[in-house]
């Protein structure tokens, strides 16, 4: 016998309670045969204008519904909190956990079958993914997608990778004001993430290559036609997953997370990806661990994408996505289930190159085991990361004098004294930025280089603190360092 619909306690029950459910509902017009048992399906929509990230998520609901409806389903559009990283203080990390208390308790409380989770800035995917998992009923992802390849005086640009080169441009006297200024019209063309491999871009390889989206979600411009049709076969999916009651728990096994990991090290993804491939974990019982983040550490760097390389996310599209480096990544891989139902491998199935300076064979990588490292030693004995791909290679052996900034307040302070005590040898160090230090642990890792050694045409120092950095930077940058220093950490006692 067939297990009812979860939605039937909602609107198949020929009593009161029923009644209340589908006449409310009907106040929008739905038909009476729309109530006829077909699986509703939610569709969790992290749309907002504050987050510019996701201004495109109207349009990928729409075509949601009609692939839901189209394979039998009755759709419905929730909202949930959107967090603009590039928008919201003191920090969008602050308020992570809350987006997924928000899609969790919203899924719980409402009648629907399954979901399809609507994000694309940094924070929103994986708060989806935590509130989905919690409740485990069907779901699968669709990104925003990133923005069309930002341009300035007949040159490609990108988000935030550019923004900190110019600024230390300007700092330098080697940009002009003006210029600058100039640049800002050209960076943002389109609806979308950050077009570089930031937080955002990173997240959407990995819910991608741990099989909690279709094929080719990560990369596709947020105004390609073709991420409106993927949404449309998504809608389709969803309905599907619901009969087959293809869950989370059936997909984000360790194996799934094993090959985030593997991915995020050939997709030079973002640091952050640690601390949100560990809370999603933790919300679906799979045991990782910091250490666990390692096991990417000899994976080559494959996709020349700034920070760590030269091109963008709408020429990694092109080049042939995620899919073509699952396809080098295939004996990497390990046996994982995906929302198509198979194994994760039917993802690179046919998957080719189309431009090798983009996507690299693993035969001429970008850069050998550039996997994130995570360090230890007496001032992070919990750990510390540090993203080697984005990093000078000559910097990661190196010894000096450290300069301490007590707080982010004195940095701002200090950063551009022309007196400051600093060489280019110097260690800047970075205290009460961590999860208790700062709440939400800012992404101020990347310190600005101090203003007299900009001037002398120094662009890298090694940086050691306890906060996060953006995707979209770069640098020699020892981030995490744990124990934190509000909470006692060794890097509290460094002078």
């Amino acid at each position: 016998m067939k297990t009812p619909r979860r939605s039937a306690a909602w609107y198949g029950k020929l009593d009161k309670d029923g009644f209340i459910h589908r006449s409310w509902m009907k106040n929008q017009g739905f038909p009476d045969h729309a109530f006829d048992g077909r699986p509703i399906i939610g569709i969790c929509n992290t749309w907002s204008e504050l987050t510019p990230c996701n201004s495109g998520l109207r349009v990928l609901a729409e075509a949601v519904k009609r692939g839901v409806w189209e394979a039998g389903g009755f759709p419905v559009e929730f909202p949930v909190t959107s967090l603009g990283e590039t928008q919201m203080k003191p920090t969008a990390m602050l308020f992570r956990n809350l987006l997924a208390m928000d899609v969790e308790e919203c899924i719980r409380a409402y009648g629907i079958d399954g979901v399809v989770l609507l994000g694309g800035c940094d924070k929103t995917t994986p708060g989806q993914i935590m509130g989905a998992a919690s409740v485990d009923i069907p779901s699968i992802v669709v990104s925003s997608g990133p923005m069309l390849n930002g341009k300035w005086r007949g040159k490609d640009i990108g988000s935030g990778t550019d923004v900190w080169k110019f600024s230390e441009a300007v700092r330098a006297g080697d940009m002009t004001l003006q210029d600058f200024m100039a640049a800002e019209s050209g960076m943002s063309r389109s609806a979308g993430v950050c077009m570089t491999m930031g937080t955002a871009s990173t997240m959407a390889s990995l819910v991608e290559a741990m099989g909690l989206a279709l094929p080719t979600n990560a990369a596709l411009p947020a105004v390609d036609a073709r991420r409106t049709a993927l949404a449309h076969h998504t809608g389709r999916r969803i309905v599907e997953m619901v009969d087959e009651d293809l869950k989370p728990s059936d997909i984000l096994t360790r194996a799934a997370f094993e090959n985030a990991i593997l991915t995020n090290a050939a997709v030079g993804g973002s640091t952050n990806a640690v601390v949100h491939l560990l809370a999603i974990a933790g919300r679906v019982g799979v045991e990782l661990s910091l250490a666990d983040i390692e096991l990417g550490r000899d994976i080559p760097l494959l996709v020349n994408c700034m920070p760590s390389g030269t091109y963008l996310m709408e020429d990694f599209a092109y080049a042939g996505g995620v899919p073509a480096v699952l396809a080098q990544l295939r004996d990497h891989l390990r046996p994982a289930k995906t929302v198509l139902g198979g194994d994760i491998s039917a993802y690179s199935d046919g998957a080719e190159i189309f431009n090798e300076d983009v996507i690299r064979p693993l035969s001429n990588p970008v850069k050998a085991a550039a996997g994130l490292r995570v360090l230890r030693g007496n001032l992070a004995p919990d750990g510390a990361i540090v993203k080697p791909s984005a990093a000078t290679d000559a910097l990661l052996e190196h010894e000096g004098p450290a300069y301490v900034f007590e707080s982010i307040e004195q940095l701002k302070a200090e950063i551009d004294r022309d007196d400051l005590p600093v060489t280019p040898d110097t260690v800047l160090v970075l205290k009460g930025c961590g999860p208790k230090g700062y709440p939400g642990m800012p992404e101020v890792g990347n310190m600005p280089i101090p203003a007299k050694l900009v001037k002398q045409g120094v662009r890298d120092m090694v940086r050691v603190s306890d906060a996060r950095m953006s995707g979209t930077a770069f640098g020699t940058v020892v981030l995490h360092v744990a124990p934190e220093a509000q909470a006692g950490g060794p890097l509290a006692l460094v002078k």
